[in-house]
C-alpha cells in the first residue's frame, strides 16, 4: 500500500503535464523523487480508492471472524459510497447509508484528487453496478485497476477466486470488459508476487497468459507488448507511449505500470529498483499517476518495504493512515 501511495505521489505531480513540460520543470531525466516537492506531498484518487478498496475487505473480514457472513463485493460496494460522499457527492435517495468506520474520520483522505468520472457516476445511482446489470458499461477507464491491489493481499483465496472477486469489484463502476479484466489481471499479478520466492517475470508471463484466456484482445496484446518491451530495459517516454499508449484506459494503464517494473528490475537493490520503476512509469504523456501507482503497487508486494526510499516516506501524506489501515487488515486476517 505504502509503494502504490508513493509511485501515485510522484505521478500526481506531473499528471496533466505533457513529456515537453515535465522535461522543462524537472530536466531531461524528468521528475525522480519526492524529497523536491513540496511536504507534505499528496497523493490522487488512486491511492484513496485504492484504501477504501481495502477497507471493504477489512469490513467482510470482520464479520467473517464474528462468525457472521458478508458478501465482499456488497462491502466493496459500500465502502466506495463511504469514499463518494468524501468527494462532496451526496449518495442516490434509494442508495443505502452505510454506517461510518475508522477510515471516514481521517481528514487527509477527504480531498478531491480529479477522480475519475465512471468512478462517480458509477456510484451515484441507487443500484449496485454488477457484470450481468453494468453500469457505464462502455467505460474502459483505469479506475478499476488502480485501486484493485488489495484484492490480491487476500491470503488463503485461490487465484481464480481472487480473480472473480475483481471483475465484480470493478463492475461495481465500469462495464467494458477491459476494465473488468485489467483490474482482475492485476489483483492476481499481485497475490503472485507475495511468496517470497516469487519471479516477477514468471507472475508477468502468468499475467499474459491469463489476458489471453480473458477473451479480451487489447489486454492481451497491451501485456505482451509490455513484457516483450520490459525486456529492452528503459525507453523513451515517446518509445514507452508508442508502444503501449499513455494509460488513461484500463489495459494501457496495467501494461506501462507492469513494463516499468520489468524493465527496471536488474537494478542492485530493492530501493534501486523501486525508485527506477516508479520514475519510468510516470514520465510520459498520460495518467502518470495511475501508471505510478500500479508500478509502486507491483514492487511493493515483490520487495516489501526494502524497497521504500525513507525519505520518500517521510514527506509522503497520510502515511500514519496507510500503515494504520495495514495494521488492522493484517490482524484481521491473521497473518
Amino acid at each position: 500500500m505504502l509503494g502504490g501511495a508513493l509511485g501515485d505521489a510522484l505521478g500526481y505531480a506531473v499528471e496533466f503535464s505533457g513529456t515537453a513540460e515535465i522535461r522543462s520543470a524537472y530536466g531531461a531525466r524528468g521528475l525522480h523523487s519526492l524529497t523536491g516537492l513540496p511536504a507534505p506531498v499528496p497523493f490522487s484518487d488512486d491511492t484513496q480508492m485504492t484504501l477504501y478498496t481495502l477497507d471493504g475487505l477489512l469490513e467482510a473480514l470482520e464479520w467473517a471472524n464474528a462468525g457472521v457472513g458478508a458478501d465482499e463485493t456488497a462491502c466493496l460496494w459500500l465502502a466506495y459510497l463511504r469514499w463518494l460522499k468524501t468527494q462532496g457527492v451526496p449518495l442516490d435517495p434509494g442508495a443505502p447509508q452505510p454506517p461510518l468506520r475508522w477510515i471516514d474520520e481521517q481528514t487527509v483522505l477527504h480531498q478531491r484528487r480529479a477522480p475519475g468520472n465512471a468512478c462517480l457516476s458509477g456510484l451515484s445511482g441507487p443500484d449496485m453496478g454488477t457484470k450481468a446489470r453494468p453500469v457505464n458499461p462502455e467505460s474502459k477507464g483505469c479506475g478499476t485497476v488502480m485501486r484493485s491491489a488489495p484484492l490480491g493481499l487476500l491470503p488463503s483465496v485461490e487465484p481464480g477466486m481472487v480473480y472473480r472477486l475483481s471483475e465484480d469489484a470493478a463492475a461495481l463502476t465500469h462495464g467494458h470488459p477491459s476494465a473488468l479484466h485489467s483490474a482482475a489481471a492485476f489483483s492476481v499479478l499481485i497475490h503472485d508476487l507475495l511468496p517470497p520466492s516469487a519471479s516477477l517475470q514468471e507472475a508477468a508471463d502468468t499475467a499474459v497468459v491469463r489476458a489471453r484466456e480473458s477473451g479480451v484482445p487489447e489486454l492481451a496484446a497491451r501485456l505482451a507488448a509490455a513484457v516483450e518491451l520490459g525486456r529492452s530495459g528503459p525507453v523513451s517516454p515517446e518509445t514507452l507511449t508508442a508502444a503501449l499508449g499513455e494509460g488513461w484506459v484500463a489495459e494501457e494503464a496495467l501494461a506501462i505500470g507492469l513494463y516499468a517494473a520489468l524493465a527496471t528490475v536488474g537494478a542492485s537493490t530493492p530501493q534501486e529498483h523501486f525508485t527506477a520503476a516508479v520514475a519510468l512509469a510516470v514520465n510520459h504523456d498520460g495518467d502518470s499517476d495511475s501508471t505510478g501507482s500500479i508500478t509502486g503497487n507491483i514492487v511493493g508486494t515483490l520487495h516489501g518495504t526494502a524497497a521504500l526510499p525513507g525519505e520518500w516516506l517521510a514527506v509522503l501524506e497520510g502515511r500514519d493512515v496507510i500503515e494504520e489501515l495495514a495494521r488492522r487488515f493484517t490482524a484481521a486476517t491473521g497473518t
